[in-house]
């Protein structure tokens, strides 16, 4: 189905996004590979060039519009257009809300949303031509609380929020709006977790269950994709833990303190 389709994965150089980009790929899509690290988006870049994937990098700092824009343009001159655009590039938060400062609530805001918003406002009219396809990494913290993550939360709430709403505007014009809520999952993420002043937060966290692979991950996007799924929530707890805070939001509050609140003592 996405066989020689353009597809532009930001946060590309590693975890859900490198291995999207491949997922993708060895499917026969081409793929635009954007990231903030130089170093690890050269090497996936060489690694998925090595496997047969047609791939072009650009090194890109999403929370900065005009980046965003220069790095899809030239994707799209380089590969003429854009089908797909998987916003995956993201940053996360551990620390109380108290113990917070607010430019740190602002600095994962600018990465997670405004990310998202930047680069999709820079390839949506190539996407609105070709009847494509807008992918959004969020996560389960999207659609259910989360205890010391307040600006991760709220991030990924927002999220849902706005490419939901943007789903509706563009149902007539036949593109497509998948959000996509992995639970907890082996990536590099949380080495690189912001600590409530700022710094790396390098406190040991809590895992309820267990982690998925990012190649578990990509390979559920890519038939999410296939299907045009609304929205895909992955791994069992992700999934348990959808379903209690829809409907029984009191309990699955008090479980998921018990959960994680050890991280914060």
């Amino acid at each position: 189905m996405f066989k020689d389709k353009i597809v532009v994965v930001t946060g590309g150089a590693s975890g859900i996004g490198a291995a999207t980009a491949r997922e993708f790929g060895i499917k026969g899509a081409r793929i635009g590979l954007l990231d903030f690290d130089k170093k690890m988006l050269e090497k996936t870049a060489s690694e998925l060039t090595a496997s047969g994937i047609e791939v072009y990098p650009q090194q890109c700092d999403v929370t900065n519009e005009i980046h965003c824009v220069k790095a899809i343009k030239a994707v799209m001159r380089q590969f003429g257009g854009i089908d797909v655009l998987v916003n995956n590039a993201g940053i996360t938060q551990r620390s109380l809300f108290r113990n917070t400062k607010v430019e740190v609530i602002r600095r994962v805001m600018d990465v997670n949303f405004f990310g998202s918003v930047h680069c999709t406002k820079a390839a949506l009219e190539s996407i609105i031509e070709r009847k494509g396809t807008i992918i959004v990494v969020t996560s389960i913290a999207g659609i259910a609380p989360l205890y010391g993550r307040c600006g991760y939360s709220s991030s990924k709430h927002a999220l849902h929020g706005f490419f939901e709403s943007l789903r509706s505007e563009l149902a007539d014009l036949g593109v497509h709006v998948m959000m996509v809520s992995p639970g907890f999952t082996i990536t590099n993420l949380q080495s690189r977790a912001l600590d409530g002043d700022g710094s790396l937060n390098r406190k040991e966290r809590s895992i309820p269950g267990s982690e998925a692979t990012p190649e578990s991950v990509a390979q559920a996007i890519y038939r999410g994709a296939v299907q045009k799924k609304m929205l895909l929530v992955l791994t069992t707890v992700g999934k348990a833990s959808y379903l209690l805070a829809r409907f029984f939001p009191s309990f699955y509050e008090k479980r998921m303190i018990k959960s994680v609140r050890s991280e914060f003592d």
